[in-house]
């Protein structure tokens, strides 16, 4: 009798395991879940763990530029829209959690928010939240985006597109591909002109974020604001 393939039972054991305890399941084994949808049958533990090794986490892996991840063998189209179907819902998710609400009250939706939607970005993008007299969010915009270590900013134009909305205060976000978000001096002198340009015309720079995949940074709780 020929012997049954090891992987026999595994997908119901991993769902049972996930539904009585989803935190304690590693990386690896909450992208076998999300494999399974996209293999119906066959052992998908392989493909799971390559792309856990080459791109480090489970935030890394649905964040991956798609043709990065059609190099890893066994990942087809399927593999693709499954994996860029989570990483949407976790933005939506993430932003559900701080539209409607007054931003300052859940700060820590908001920086989880911004780690989702930029952190993992191999190119540095500048976003702007833009908040109205209650500091309800208003608008939430990428104004501009750059290469791996430099992305252009123009004062003049975020304050302009801020008058344009009517918005009482911004937060200034991009990210740090390298990971580490530890502000520069171009940062802080770029952050500087910004508050300059916008204090006259009654617009609050509240913080300046910098994210990475090794943590955020505030200016706020840095004293740099």
């Amino acid at each position: 009798m020929a012997e049954a393939p090891h992987y026999l039972g595994h997908r119901s054991r991993l769902r049972d395991r996930f539904a009585q305890s989803p935190e304690a399941l590693p990386d690896y084994e909450l992208l076998e879940l999300v494999l399974f949808r996209s293999i119906a049958r066959g052992d998908v533990k392989g493909i799971a763990k390559a792309l856990i090794a080459r791109f480090g986490t489970f935030a890394e892996v649905v964040a991956a530029p798609v043709e990065l991840l059609q190099e890893v063998k066994g990942v087809g189209p399927a593999i693709v829209h499954d994996l860029k179907l989570v990483e949407q819902a976790s933005r939506r998710v993430a932003i559900g959690a701080v539209r409607n609400r007054q931003v300052l009250s859940s700060y820590a939706h908001v920086v989880e928010y911004c780690r989702t939607a930029m952190a993992f970005a191999e190119r540095e993008e500048f976003r702007l939240l833009f908040l109205d007299k209650k500091n309800g969010l208003i608008g939430d915009e990428v104004m501009h985006k750059g290469t791996v270590d430099h992305t252009p900013v123009y004062p003049r134009e975020i304050v302009r597109r801020a008058l344009q909305l009517n918005a009482s205060a911004v937060i200034l976000v991009h990210n740090h591909p390298s990971g580490d978000p530890a502000p520069s001096r171009a940062d802080i002198e770029m952050t500087n002109e910004i508050v300059a340009l916008a204090e006259p015309l009654g617009i609050v720079v509240h913080d300046h974020l910098i994210v990475g995949r090794k943590g955020h940074s505030s200016f706020r709780a840095l004293g740099l604001i």
